[in-house]
């Protein structure tokens, strides 16, 4: 194989697997998730691949049927997942209740204690 061949084989090569996966912004079809990183996951919404962190000690993880993302750890501002709309999460320090509201994490109350049990927030004032 001579110099210009393997620079044209290497070049078609590296397009090819440049356009492997997703990345934040590309476009998609449908809904679902992937992980991007450790603690990152992709989520397919409106036509669009967008970052939702996952900052929880379990990250991201991909199973044979699901893809989990741990949200424990996340803040005021993050990304949420459309499945997490009007639903809350306890702040990392226990202080504070965190509510996804239109794909963005936002501080809804201050409290002594904040718990989750069944998905249900429980915060003392």
């Amino acid at each position: 194989m001579n110099r210009l061949s393997f620079a044209a084989v290497s070049l078609v090569a590296s397009l090819l697997l440049a356009g492997c996966g997703q990345s934040a912004g590309d476009s998609c079809e449908g809904s679902g998730f992937v992980c991007q990183e450790d603690v990152l996951a992709l989520e397919c919404r409106g036509g669009v691949w967008r970052e939702v962190p996952c900052r929880g000690p379990l990250g991201c993880r991909e199973t044979d049927d699901a893809v989990r993302c741990d949200t424990t750890n996340n803040r005021a501002g993050d990304a949420c997942a459309s499945s997490a709309e009007g639903k809350g999460l306890c702040r990392a320090d226990g202080l504070a209740v965190l509510e996804c509201r239109q794909g963005v994490l936002e501080e809804t109350a201050t409290c002594s204690s904040c718990s989750v049990t069944n998905e249900q927030v429980t915060c003392q004032p």
